[in-house]
């Protein structure tokens, strides 16, 4: 059983209700969640935002952060996990916002940069980490790095 497993079934034992919106995961986490028997208790929505125009549709994101900032910052993340907050009120909402390649990066934003916001007992969490490799790698170190966040604070 994987680390990640475990920390499922550790949420699902505490009753602890999860919400997700991913943007460069596509759906990696909320599926590492649904493939664990008894997720259905813990597990209220996982939407996956690719688009600016589903981070505004769906998650209240603005289009004022989204041209200011652009889609991969940490003003986006907050916003992304707090207009899923106002619909799902998970006692744990995640975030994901990222370039996971293997294009698209520049100078100020490489390929591997990905924002998390994590929302737990009303405060928000963002992290902005780099991770190396390939696009699947990039998606994988997210998800972990996530679950491992997820672990300290529960």
């Amino acid at each position: 059983m994987s680390l990640v497993d475990k920390i499922i079934l550790k949420l699902i034992k505490k009753k602890i209700s999860v919400s997700i919106a991913e943007s460069c995961t596509g759906g990696l986490i909320s599926s590492s969640i649904t493939k664990i028997k008894g997720a259905s208790e813990i597990f209220s929505c996982g939407i996956v935002s690719y688009s600016n125009n589903s981070k505004i549709k769906y998650l209240s994101v603005s289009k004022k952060t989204l041209n200011q900032f652009g889609a991969v910052s940490s003003n986006v993340a907050i916003e992304m996990i707090n207009g899923l907050y106002k619909i799902e009120k998970a006692k744990i909402t995640i975030s994901t916002t990222g370039i996971a390649g293997p294009n698209g990066g520049s100078k100020n934003k490489p390929v591997g940069l990905v924002y998390i916001g994590l929302k737990y007992k009303n405060k928000n969490y963002i992290f902005k980490k780099i991770f190396k490799g390939s696009r699947i790698g990039v998606q994988n170190k997210t998800k972990n790095f996530v679950f491992k966040k997820i672990d300290e604070l529960i």
